[in-house]
Parts: C-alpha cells; sequence; structure tokens
C-alpha cells in the first residue's frame, strides 16, 4: 500500500544520520551561493547610479572588482554544494540498495511467491534512482531556490516595497498550482514505476527463457506482447511528461506577467523620480532572479512527489515480514562429528496460500496450493512419520508430485509445516537459529542454478573463512588458487566435474554464462553437487541431484558419494533406483503420503510400487538401450 509522500520521505531521514556533517555543510553553502548571487545586483546597482549626473565614477573599478571576486566565488560554491549534497544523494542510495537487498535475501520462499523478478529488480534500479534524485538535487535546488526566493525579495522590498507588492500580484496563485500539480504527478508516476515493473518483468523472462521461446517460434508473439506492455508504458510517460510540462509554462506565465507589471509600474516610478535607474535595473535583475526560484519550486516539487511514489514503492520491500518462516530460534547446531538425526513426526504441509496471489496463473496456483478458503486446502504431505538416525541415507522415492521435494524443502526450513513437527538430534527444528542449522545443511536441489562467475567460484560458493574468496570474484590469499583448496579438488572429483573443469579454457578460472549456460544439464547438476559437497555439511540433501547425468556417470558419482557421504546424514530424492537403492532405508511416497517404506531388497519382496518401479524402469532401459543378439 503507498504511502503519503510527506510520510514516505520522512523514512529516508535516518539515511541521512551518517552523512550529516556533509549534509550542514553542503546546506550551508547553498545558502552561501545565494547570498552571493543576491549581492551582485546590488553592486550593479550602485555602478550604474555611480555613471548618472550626481554618481561618483572613481568607485567602478572597486566596484568591479568587487563583483569579479564575487562571481568566482560563487562558482567555486556551487561546485562545492553539488558535489556534497550529489554526493550523499548516491552514498543514500547506495546504503538503501544494499538494505534493500539484505531485506530480500532475508526473506522466505513464500514470500518470493508473490513478487516477480522484474519488478524487484525495477524496485532495485529505477526507484531508488528516483530516490536519489530526491535525497540529493531535490534538497538541494530546493533550499537554493527558498534561500534566493528570500534573499531576493528582501532586497526587493529595500528597493521599494510598492512596486514588490504589485510585481508578486500574480504569484498569489503559484502554491496552489504547485499542490494540484504535484498530486497528480505522484499517481501518475507511481503507474509509470508499476508499468516499468510489468516491462521490466516481460524483458527479463523473456530473456531467461530464450531457448524455449525459439524453440517453440514464438519470437514474434513474445515481441508483440512487449511491445504492447511497453506502449502502455509508453503512453503514461506521455501522460506524466505533459503534468510536467505544465509546472514550468504556468510558473514562467505567472512570473511574466509579474515582470509586465513591474516594467509598467516601475517605468512610471523612474519618469516620477521616486526609483533611480540602478535601482530599477537592479529591482528588474532580482524579479528574474526570482522567476527561477518559481519555475525550480514546480521542477523541485516534481521531483519530491517522483522520490516519495518510489519510496514508497521501495518501503513495500524494507517493511515486508516473512510469510511463513521466522527466524526466532537462538539454539546452535553442535557442528562437530557425525550426522545428525532428522525425524519427522506427523507432518502436514501445504504451500501457503500467498504463493497463488501472483497476477498470472493464480487460478492454476489457489487450485495446487489450495488456497480456496471455502475448501480444505490440497495437503502435500500428509501425517508424514520418519526418522534418519545421525550418520544415516534415507532415500526417497514416488511419482511426479507425491512431494518429494516438499519433504526436502521443509529440512532446511525454507517453508514450515502447518501440522507436526520436525526434529534436529531430538530438539524441534524452530529452536535452532536459520544459520546455525543451514550451515549444516548441503542442498542440491532439482534447478541446478549456478552463478554468472567462474566455475571455481562456484563450486566454492558455500566455503568460508581465509580459505576461501571474501565475494565470488575476489583475489584468494598469496600462494592458494581454487584448484589448491582440498575441500573443492575432493568435490570435484566426487561429482565427476574434473574431465569438465580440465577442459574448459581456463579450467577452474572460466567464466561461466547467465545460470551457468553454457554448461549442459548434466555438467551443471554435477557443479550444483560438487558445491554442495565441498562444504562438508553434516546433512546432504539431493533432490534429484542426478536426473540430467548419464547411467555410466551416474555409477561413478555414486561410488564417489559412498565415502563422501561417510558419516553424514544424507536423504536421497530420485526416480532412479540405482541412486537409492544401496540406501539405509527407502520411503515410498504417493500422493504426500508414505505407501512403502523398507531396504531394497525388502521393497521387491512386498511387489509393491517400489518394485514397479524398478520394473518400469528397467524396461524403459531395455528400449532405449537394447541388447545386440550375437548370432
Amino acid at each position: 500500500m503507498a504511502l503519503p509522500a510527506l510520510q514516505a520521505l520522512k523514512r529516508l531521514l535516518p539515511y541521512y544520520h551518517p552523512y550529516r556533517l556533509q549534509v550542514a555543510v553542503g546546506l550551508i553553502v547553498v545558502v552561501v551561493s545565494a547570498a552571493g548571487s543576491s549581492a551582485i545586483p546590488a553592486f550593479l546597482r550602485q555602478a550604474i547610479d555611480a555613471l548618472g549626473p550626481q554618481g561618483d565614477t572613481s568607485r567602478l573599478p572597486s566596484i568591479a572588482s568587487v563583483m569579479l571576486i564575487t562571481a568566482l566565488a560563487s562558482g567555486v560554491v556551487r561546485f562545492l554544494m553539488r558535489s556534497l549534497l550529489n554526493g550523499v544523494s548516491r552514498r543514500i542510495e547506495t546504503d538503501l540498495r544494499h538494505d534493500l537487498l539484505s531485506k530480500l535475501l532475508q526473506l522466505d520462499s513464500a514470500w518470493y511467491g508473490r513478487w516477480r523478478t522484474g519488478d524487484l529488480m525495477a524496485r532495485l534500479t529505477n526507484d531508488l534512482s528516483a530516490v536519489r534524485m530526491a535525497a540529493g538535487p531535490a534538497v538541494m535546488y530546493f533550499v537554493n531556490t527558498i534561500a534566493g526566493g528570500i534573499f531576493s525579495l528582501v532586497m526587493m522590498l529595500r528597493i521599494s516595497p510598492m512596486l514588490l507588492g504589485f510585481a508578486l500580484l500574480p504569484m498569489l496563485g503559484l502554491p496552489f498550482l504547485v499542490i494540484y500539480l504535484g498530486r497528480r504527478v505522484h499517481r501518475k508516476f507511481e503507474d509509470v514505476q508499476s508499468q516499468f515493473s510489468q516491462l521490466s518483468t516481460r524483458a527479463q523472462e523473456n530473456l531467461a527463457g530464450v531457448r524455449v521461446v525459439r524453440a517453440y517460434r514464438q519470437e514474434s508473439g513474445e515481441s508483440a506482447r512487449f511491445r504492447t506492455i511497453g506502449d502502455t508504458y509508453l503512453q503514461s510517460n506521455m501522460q506524466l511528461a505533459h503534468l510536467n510540462g505544465l509546472t514550468n509554462p504556468s510558473s514562467a506565465l505567472l512570473a511574466g506577467l509579474g515582470a509586465a507589471i513591474t516594467l509598467g509600474v516601475g517605468g512610471r516610478m523612474l519618469i516620477a523620480g521616486t526609483l533611480t535607474v540602478g535601482e530599477f535595473v537592479s529591482f528588474g535583475i532580482y524579479l528574474a532572479m526570482l522567476t527561477w526560484p518559481l519555475i525550480a519550486l514546480g521542477w523541485t516539487t516534481n521531483l519530491f512527489q517522483r522520490g516519495a511514489a518510489s519510496m514508497s514503492r521501495v518501503l513495500e520491500l524494507l517493511d515486508a515480514l516473512p510469510s511463513g518462516v521466522n527466524d526466532t530460534g537462538t539454539r546452535m547446531i553442535d557442528s562437530a562429528g557425525a550426522g545428525h538425526e532428522i525425524e519427522f513426526r506427523n507432518v502436514w504441509f501445504h504451500y501457503p496460500a500467498a504463493l497463488a496471489t501472483t497476477e498470472d496463473g493464480a487460478a492454476a496456483l489457489a487450485e495446487y496450493a489450495g488456497a480456496s478458503a471455502a475448501s480444505e486446502p490440497r495437503w502435500v504431505l500428509r501425517d508424514v512419520s520418519f526418522k534418519v538416525p545421525a550418520g544415516g541415507t534415507l532415500a526417497i522415492v514416488g511419482a511426479t508430485g507425491s512431494g518429494k521435494s516438499a519433504l526436502m524443502d521443509l529440512i532446511p526450513r525454507l517453508f514450515d509445516p502447518q501440522r507436526g513437527s520436525i526434529l534436529i538430534d531430538g530438539q524441534p527444528l524452530k529452536e535452532f537459529s536459520l544459520r546455525s542449522l543451514r550451515e549444516q545443511i548441503g542442498y542440491v536441489p532439482q534447478e541446478s542454478l549456478l552463478f554468472s562467475e567462474t566455475i571455481g567460484a562456484n563450486v566454492s560458493y558455500g566455503l568460508s573463512g581465509e580459505r576461501v574468496p571474501l565475494t565470488h570474484t575476489a583475489e584468494l590469499p598469496v600462494g592458494l588458487t581454487i584448484d589448491t583448496i582440498p575441500e573443492v579438488v575432493e568435490a570435484t572429483r566426487t561429482a565427476q566435474l574434473e574431465e569438465t573443469v580440465a577442459a574448459l579454457p581456463d579450467g577452474y578460472g572460466t567464466r561461466l554464462g547467465e545460470r551457468g549456460i553454457n554448461l549442459s544439464g548434466g555438467q551443471k547438476q554435477r557443479a550444483s553437487l560438487a558445491r554442495a559437497l565441498a562444504r562438508k555439511p553434516r546433512i546432504v540433501l539431493l533432490d534429484d541431484a542426478l536426473s540430467a547425468v548419464d547411467t555410466q556417470t551416474e555409477a561413478a558419482i555414486l561410488h564417489g558419494l559412498q565415502h563422501a557421504l561417510s558419516g553424514r546424514t544424507a536423504l536421497i530424492v530420485s526416480h532412479r533406483i540405482s541412486a537409492v537403492r544401496d540406501a539405509d532405508w527407502i520411503l515410498v511416497l504417493d500422493d504426500g503420503a508414505i505407501v512403502e517404506q523398507g531396504r531394497h531388497a525388502d521393497l521387491m519382496i512386498q511387489q509393491g510400487r517400489y518394485a514397479k518401479l524398478l520394473q518400469r524402469q528397467e524396461l524403459l532401459e531395455a528400449i532405449e538401450h537394447p541388447v545386440e543378439s550375437v548370432a
């Protein structure tokens, strides 16, 4: 919900605090600059009057010298005020962006179900730019406008109060004009920013899914849809431009009327001898100087209104609360020793209804998540109970949509169950801090996301301490390279990634494309697996982590995992029986419930779902790789 303009801008005040000295000096410099500019017409008046019949021309050199010094000083002061206040606004923008990203990284998965990536990116970029303009240039020009206007009015008042009164008559309507146009600009700019978010989202989706777009020959259709959104964005921008275009001409019109009145009334006073030529000229200059503040007042009002609209959008994120998972635990997990015991007790889970509030696909998501208030939610997990001993390996199999990935998501608390409880070493999961919990987990999700960094930085991503880069691309300590870090080398070997790294142009230093686009699906899965293993976690979660690798590579990886997972608690989800047959215990899920469990041999004897799944896989493999008969 959008905040009122003043309330939104007030939330910027804490961000000024670290730079209060620069702001104070900058504002003082603005006032000094306005005073210097206002002094020049006074010197000019003295020079003109000195040229008159009763003037003293000997004063002209000193007056000219003072004017020159004042002009030079004014230039230096203007540079300082821009450097100080615009510099502060840049720092505030950076601080806001850092706080915003930090906040986004703390929010849970359910919260992200309500937002589009393009919308979030628009707030991180376009909106913060508008806030910066309000925090720096708008403040600078507003103070300069007020100070310059006051100095000009004082000097004009000293010359002729009566002439000043006539000159200001047309400007009485300016405050009403500024308020009226300012409110309309605020509302329209909110619309523009919202449409920019839609435009960013569409572009991001098309670029991320460019292979799918091309494969389905939808280039023309996507271009047309993007143009439709772009045309709407253009129309709103044109309407905003019209509003902005009304502000300056309207202010200039009022100022022009004041100048016309000054010329008429001032001319009569000059003829009557109640006003000198120097006073008349300097009054006209002061009126012209007052015209800019009047025009600038409308411009700065627009900047403030735009900044307030954008700040309100930014605050929607900064004030966001987690939709389900709260980090209230204080207990720390013991990182020493073997793996940890994991227990599910009568766990029921469905995806939060918040995931059904996105604009597109709301009905489908609502049906899947069970978001309808009138019906029972669609439970993804139903009364699930099991225990994995410390250092044990649990395998989970089942058809697509049976709840396997949902079960895995509950352990690192990406979501929390609605009923039942999950325990680590006999203690409720919620009693542990999220940081402590997740430091013990190596998670390989179904989607193998890699960062646009080097492959070495991706594999070492989860490591911490002096042995790894502080950031993805930071330099390592002297004498240390990625390929000499034991954890990285061992994890790469276990994930069968060594040959891939060796074949890359720069080895571990080869930069990957966005989401690892220059790697195959199997290579990305192996890099993701290596990243999880390099941390040497006490709990390993593999969610169909080998689905894209061939059977020969899978066999080699599974052989390496037997050693890598020794002493660690592991949960393995897979559609391939070959990946789970050696597990200590196997669960078979169907529609969120455990329908079979036991060891591989026992489940085969039962000839139930597990055995049928294996038979189906063997049949498919026989069809795909038929054995040639020998004559």
